[in-house]
């Protein structure tokens, strides 16, 4: 039996490439949906590397980090 992290991390791969497929047959927001299809990806990722971790928050006005 899968753990909820592992469910949701398959959750959101299955999203992930629901957004390549309406890329793929859109191309005027196919930029956007692969966009989108990499975000799900990495929190997929997160959620199976450390399901209790918190994403760090970003001060509005704070300079971008490089």
């Amino acid at each position: 039996m899968p753990t909820n992290a592992q469910l949701a991390a398959k959750m959101l791969r299955d999203a992930s490439m629901f957004f390549q497929q309406v890329g793929e047959q859109n191309p005027p927001v196919a930029d956007q949906m692969n966009q989108n299809a990499a975000v799900y990806q990495q929190v997929a990722q997160l959620v199976e590397s450390d399901p209790t971790g918190e994403v760090p928050t970003q001060d509005p006005g704070a300079a971008p980090q490089e």
